[in-house]
């Protein structure tokens, strides 16, 4: 069985920053992307940013150069650092992680930017 396991998620001011953490653990190997989606309220999961085993990183318009993805391969963890945070970056964020035997989601983290 596989886990992912988020936090980092909160309330914060727009301007300010909040850092995600997933972890995986269980029965999941060769992991290549990890990756973190997002879904507002009344609209679709969309990608927010991916990075393969090998460093490679893809990130959606709207939050290049205001977040950056990381991942530790030995710990099983990816990482959302978070700066500049606006308004419309609130919504619940899911860590995503493809290796064998399959793909995988975690349960979502609420992420809030209110003044």
């Amino acid at each position: 069985q596989v886990q992912l396991v988020e936090s980092g998620g909160g309330l914060v001011q727009p301007g300010g920053s909040l850092r995600l953490s997933c972890a995986a653990s269980g029965s999941i190997f060769s992991i290549n992307t990890m990756g973190w989606y997002r879904q507002a309220p009344r609209k679709q999961r969309e990608l927010v940013a991916t990075i393969t085993y090998g460093g490679t990183t893809n990130y959606a318009d709207s939050v290049k150069g205001r977040f950056t993805i990381s991942r530790d391969n030995a710990k099983k963890t990816v990482y959302l650092q978070m700066n500049n945070l606006k308004p419309e970056d609130t919504a619940v964020y899911y860590c995503y992680v493809l290796g064998r035997p399959g793909a995988y989601w975690g349960q979502g983290t609420q992420v809030t930017v209110s003044p």
